[in-house]
């Protein structure tokens, strides 16, 4: 029996997209003949995985791991809603989350270089990735990441699967929490409004001068509209500036001053934010659904 390479398996690879071990369990079964093996290939995984790597993924779900004062928050994202409820795929998302937070990867390839093996599929998380791609017919992209690694206490909130907050605090776990659940209600950007981006401040001045413009008003009137109206904007995005949700006679500054719990910063993800979503016939999308499970 011919010798089964390293080079072979990566070829065979390129050629096909499956995961490393299926390539060379392929390679071993057609005894080192590339195009019997690319042929294996084809018949058990189809030609899905190719097919789906350039497909948008804007559904997805976040998935948070916290351990102490370790922690992460993942997004891993996917074509449909349908997908993003498989039993599969947020098992993958879920081992992504303990994985950064465990090793500390340096970006999204240094993660799915790391090993893992899930439903036949490995040595890695890329591996496992690519293998579930081609079982279930969808794209799927490890897409952002953040670990926290804090001598603090970290407090998390997920809405379902589609947004996920952690907060990295001093003081009681319960008012904590609360912060985290007002975060993925009220999207806030920044913790105070000395944090809010430069760029969001220009942006929302620009607005306003354009309206103020407008109003005909006196020089001096209508600098002072445009101050008020870049006042008011950072504090609607300013966490600790805005109305607590669950008391909204006090601000969160100041329901955290009552539960003397000091906030040191929050992280934020929803599902598919600022990608590009390609709107389908949803008969269509059924349809595609369909055939996919046919095909497996």
């Amino acid at each position: 029996m011919a010798a089964i390479t390293a080079s072979m398996v990566a070829e065979l690879r390129g050629k096909t997209d499956a995961p490393m071990m299926e390539a060379k369990k392929a390679l071993v079964e057609a005894e080192g003949d590339m195009a019997k093996a690319e042929e294996i290939l084809r018949i058990k995984l189809g030609t899905k995985a190719g097919k789906a790597a350039s497909r948008v993924t804007a559904e997805g779900v976040v998935a948070v791991f916290i351990d102490g004062g370790v922690g992460a928050i993942v997004e891993v994202n996917c074509e449909t809603d349908f997908v993003s409820k498989n039993d599969s795929f947020l098992q993958l998302a879920n081992a992504a989350a303990e994985l950064v937070a465990k090793n500390d990867p340096k970006d999204i390839d240094a993660l799915g270089a790391l090993p893992y093996s899930q439903d036949g599929f490995g040595p890695t998380l890329e591996d496992v990735r690519k293998g579930l791609i081609g079982k279930i017919g969808e794209n799927m992209t490890l897409r952002r990441f953040k670990r926290f690694a804090t001598d603090s206490k970290l407090a998390h909130y997920l809405h379902g699967t589609r947004i996920g907050v952690v907060v990295e605090f001093e003081g009681d776990d319960t008012a904590a929490k609360d912060v985290a659940m007002h975060v993925a209600a009220m999207k806030p950007v920044a913790l105070s409004g000395a944090d809010v981006p430069a760029e969001l401040i220009e942006k929302e001045r620009a607005v306003a001068e354009g309206k103020a413009a407008e109003s005909g008003k006196p020089a001096d009137i209508v600098k002072k509209m445009v101050e008020g109206s870049v006042a008011k904007f950072l504090k609607e995005v300013s966490l600790l500036d805005q109305p607590f949700v669950k008391n909204d006679k006090q601000s969160v500054a100041q329901m955290l001053k009552e539960k003397s719990t000091g906030l040191k910063g929050f992280t934020l993800y929803v599902v598919g934010e600022g990608i590009e979503k390609k709107t389908d016939d949803f008969a269509a999308e059924v349809a595609a659904q369909m055939a996919a499970a046919k095909g497996n």
